[in-house]
């Protein structure tokens, strides 16, 4: 059964590590969401890249799925989700990961595992709640399971 990923950030239980408070130059003046989403995940590479991890991909598409980057952590494959919210209306960035978002992450997460072979791997989500350019990023490690 899937964890619902506002369950375990309701509890704190997956708050791990600080938050990244690095921040970039701003997007120019009218770019379109998809270049705040672009400016976020390219944050978040370069955040996990710092921790050690080593990306593998980045926008893994397959019919059904798609995963924001594919990392490697020692022998452990990292699917992670990238959610950028201007504000926390509806929930805001954790909310918007829902049980359907899920299962699309784990089909795609799958296709990954039986393409480059079975590995331990692990979800987690990186939120950035504000702008792209200097959100705070807070990672949910282990945030859910395919289980």
């Amino acid at each position: 059964m899937l964890i619902l990923l506002s369950l375990k950030l309701a509890s704190g239980a997956m708050k791990t590590g600080a938050k990244d408070t690095t921040t970039t130059p701003a997007a120019p003046a009218g770019s379109s969401r998809q270049a705040d989403g672009q400016l976020a995940e390219a944050r978040v590479a370069a955040h996990l890249e710092r921790q050690g991890l080593k990306i593998l991909a980045r926008n893994y598409r397959v019919k059904g799925g798609e995963i924001d980057i594919v990392a490697r952590e020692g022998k452990t494959t990292v699917f992670v989700e990238v959610r950028l919210r201007r504000n926390d209306a509806f929930g805001g960035a954790a909310a918007s990961i829902t049980r359907s978002k899920q299962q699309r992450l784990i089909l795609a997460a799958r296709h990954w595992l039986q393409a480059h072979g079975e590995t331990p791997c692990r979800f987690d989500c990186l939120l950035l709640e504000g702008r792209a350019a200097d959100a705070p990023i807070t990672w949910l490690r282990d945030a859910f399971s395919a289980d």
